[in-house]
């Protein structure tokens, strides 16, 4: 493929797709997680707690997400010329991987001090699980691919 088969359009379709996939698998994944509990709190208050909740989840989640689809929108992106996928592109998986932790991370912090500590049910969780791993997905590929097709 050329980097003109790479439209903008395209480049959003293919991201938005990946997100729903990553939306499904990783919704269904989270709900085994917590399908044998009461409900599940959002964030609590404590940082040391045991008790699993939606953002204890999400977190390790999102982090390994960005990092892992980072390389595989690098590797299945086609345009000649790719520039070496170490060091830069490495270091720019990186660098999402910790983007992804600090956003969630922050959102988390912010939940707990407007919010508190909220119970949902554990089909909301798988629910919201899937989500946060679908923007994920989709913030990710958008920036790789289009990193990538610029060049």
């Amino acid at each position: 493929m050329s980097t003109s088969t790479y439209t903008p359009a395209s480049i959003w379709k293919g991201a938005l797709v990946g997100g729903l996939i990553n939306t499904f698998i990783n919704g269904v994944i989270n709900w085994f997680q917590v399908k044998d509990l009461d409900s599940v709190l959002v964030t609590d208050n404590l940082i040391s707690t045991e008790a699993h909740t939606l953002f204890s989840g999400a977190v390790p989640l999102a982090v390994s997400l960005a990092f892992i689809l980072s390389g595989v929108a690098y590797a299945s992106t086609k345009v000649p010329d790719k520039p070496a996928y170490f060091p830069r592109y490495f270091l720019k998986s990186l660098q999402y991987a910790f983007s992804a932790f600090g956003m969630v991370v922050t959102l988390g912090v912010l939940w707990q001090r407007w919010m508190g500590s909220v119970e949902i049910s554990p089909i909301t969780a798988a629910i919201w699980a899937g989500i946060i791993a679908g923007i994920v997905s989709v913030i990710v590929n958008l920036m790789v691919v289009t990193d990538l097709v610029k060049k």
